[in-house]
């Protein structure tokens, strides 16, 4: 049996040391300015990212590239390594299938070889955790079929609540109205979003004022969380470039839930793209997800 390593995109945002440490392959996700495409080699911080868009300036994002998964997989294959692939959810990007396609034509010129491909349904530091809750279970004796069949069921239960600070990165992005977001954002209103059970970005209603959006996302987390929760499994929260409303958020977590175990990472650029700066969101696992 061959041993097997678990792999992921960038639109995870799985944090670099943990990505150091354990030697993850990631698939980058790519984002631009005008004609500049950075993601792969060429890279920006999240702090000049964010900046640049508050300053006007409106990026683009673009899926994987067929030819670098080719790469990076094909590197683990000649390595001995089987590959699990946590993927960014198949409803909000391209990405998926292309891993999909990808895996088929290396298993057929590595017919020893297996590649299982997870559509994660998930975003952001969800698809972190499942591959932090993936490694563990692999390290505890377990195959590339049962790590994989542990995180479909693991999955479901993967919640994420998220507010922006910006209705108008919205509206580009085709999720609101161009009228929804003018008189939301004369009336101070800010949305809140889940992923639903099929992967989808989904509307949860409005509160006024960041503050009160801050809160509500806690409360939120808390009406989806178990009778009793499993405290072991991290919580993320992640952010546009707002690092002291995430850490405000993350006392809210820890004072009302008891979750003392918090993840705190930027937004990926290629996700940033859609969600601008002041987003924040709470990924976290609770009740089976509902749509």
């Amino acid at each position: 049996m061959r041993p097997f390593v678990i792999t992921t995109d960038s639109n995870s945002d799985l944090p670099a040391s943990y990505i150091q440490a354990h030697s993850t392959t990631i698939i980058p996700q790519y984002y631009s300015f005008g004609d500049t495409v950075y993601g792969d080699e060429l890279n920006m911080e999240p702090a000049e990212f964010y900046q640049r868009m508050k300053n006007g300036e409106l990026p683009g994002s673009q899926a994987n590239n067929p030819a670098v998964i080719r790469d990076r997989f094909e590197a683990l294959l000649q390595q001995g390594y089987d590959i699990l692939h946590v993927a960014f959810s198949s409803a909000l990007s391209g990405s998926y299938n292309n891993v999909c396609v990808t895996a088929r034509d290396l298993m057929e010129d590595y017919p020893d070889s297996r590649i299982i491909v997870i559509d994660s349904l998930n975003v952001s530091l969800s698809e972190a955790i499942m591959v932090m809750q993936g490694d563990l279970y692999r390290s505890a004796g377990h195959t590339l079929e049962e790590t994989a069949a542990y995180l479909e069921e693991f999955k479901t239960h993967m919640n994420v609540q998220f507010t922006v600070d910006d209705l108008f990165h919205l509206q580009r992005g085709g999720r609101v109205s161009k009228t929804t977001a003018v008189v939301g954002s004369a009336l101070n209103l800010k949305p809140f979003l889940y992923v639903n059970a099929e992967g989808k970005l989904t509307s949860a209603g409005t509160v006024r004022g960041r503050k009160k959006s801050l809160r509500k996302l806690v409360d939120r987390m808390k009406e989806t969380l178990p009778e009793t929760p499993d405290y072991s499994i991290p919580v993320g929260i992640v952010h546009g470039n707002c690092l002291q409303d995430a850490q405000l958020v993350a006392d809210y977590v820890r004072s009302e839930t008891g979750f003392t175990n918090i993840i705190i990472n930027d937004i990926s650029p290629s996700i940033g793209t859609h969600a601008g700066p002041g987003a924040i969101g709470i990924l976290y696992y609770g009740n089976v997800k509902e749509n």
